[in-house]
């Protein structure tokens, strides 16, 4: 099984940690591409610190996130699992996991990076600013650069199994899944229902995303279609509508009214 997570836009910065290492991290087929779009991003906050402020859309108040891309080499890193914070990764809550939930995240999830392309828990990595429709120079709209590189890991890591892909819309373009690999992908979207009214809302979607693959790597079992999700969630308490099969996979709805 394969769930597929967006990054988070604030992350924890380490004041210790040894310095990154790309060939220490998962997926070395992405090693070169990763030296690439790295290169790339230092060499213009370093150089053309106005050029790179407009392309991160970077205000006067947050140029200390132009320092830390310029010294991306030698800052320390930390799990990835920690260096992403933010709603979904607190409901989430991976450092509490233990045993073989903890083993299970390290295998199951896979979080989309637009600095790394996608990295698992346990990589190494710094703190970094850099979201996936910028348009670096050089490297062209970041989520494009990476989808012509994503296919040859994540494909291999879907294999026949089922694929749980809770991406936000920006980096659901990192990688869409070949038609055979889409019969097995399961998109969660969560509706917040209220006074008889369903809403996709912000705050809601991510935590409830976070606690259901929570759920999901506590319980330990291993759905291998769409729909044998939704019953399985259903069996976790989950209120989960299902819609038919699509070219691009089937999509559950978790509706929830409370937090």
């Amino acid at each position: 099984m394969l769930i597929l997570l967006p990054p988070s836009e604030g992350k924890f910065s380490p004041r210790r940690g040894k310095p990154l290492s790309l060939d220490a991290l998962e997926s070395p087929e992405l090693t070169g591409a990763r030296a690439t779009l790295l290169a790339a991003l230092v060499d213009l906050c370093a150089n053309d610190p106005d050029k790179a402020a407009a392309a991160l859309g970077l205000g006067p108040t947050q140029a200390h996130h132009l320092d830390g891309n310029t010294l991306l080499h030698e800052a320390p890193t930390a799990r990835a699992d920690k260096i992403y914070t933010g709603v979904l990764y607190d409901a989430l809550d991976l450092a509490t996991l233990t045993g073989a939930a903890r083993g299970r995240a390290t295998r199951w999830l896979a979080i989309m990076s637009s600095l790394f392309g996608v990295v698992r828990p346990s990589d190494a990595i710094p703190s970094y600013r850099l979201s996936g429709d910028t348009n670096l120079p050089g490297i062209g709209i970041v989520s494009s650069y990476w989808r012509d590189h994503l296919d040859t890991v994540l494909a291999p890591a879907a294999g026949n199994g089922l694929v749980i892909d809770l991406r936000s819309s920006m980096y659901a373009g990192f990688w869409r899944p070949s038609p055979e690999i889409a019969k097995k992908v399961a998109t969660v979207r969560v509706l917040h229902e209220h006074n008889g009214q369903r809403k996709v809302v912000s705050h809601f979607n991510k935590a409830t995303k976070g606690r259901i693959v929570r759920d999901l790597l506590l319980d330990g079992r291993k759905p291998e279609t769409p729909t044998a999700l939704a019953k399985h969630l259903t069996d976790l308490g989950w209120n989960v509508e299902l819609h038919p099969v699509t070219k691009t996979g089937q999509q559950l709805d978790v509706v929830v009214s409370e937090l």
